[in-house]
């Protein structure tokens, strides 16, 4: 499982990080941000790659599942 802190970083910033993540082809991914906004695009992104995603309330924000 691959962690991306992605908390307190504004857009693009996140969704750039979890990409990253994604490419190194290492599932699950797990995405940590703040905002609903970060949350929305992270979840379009792995959306848009044909991939697993699921959200939850994890503290301050958001946890992001990423799978294949």
């Amino acid at each position: 499982m691959v962690t991306v802190d992605a908390r307190g970083l504004s857009c693009p910033q996140p969704v750039m990080l979890a990409k990253q993540a994604i490419d190194k082809g290492e599932f699950p991914v797990e995405v940590l941000v703040d905002t609903v906004t970060s949350r929305e695009n992270v979840r379009r992104l792995a959306q848009r790659l044909g991939l697993k995603v699921q959200a939850e309330p994890s503290g301050e924000g958001f946890k992001l599942t990423i799978e294949k």
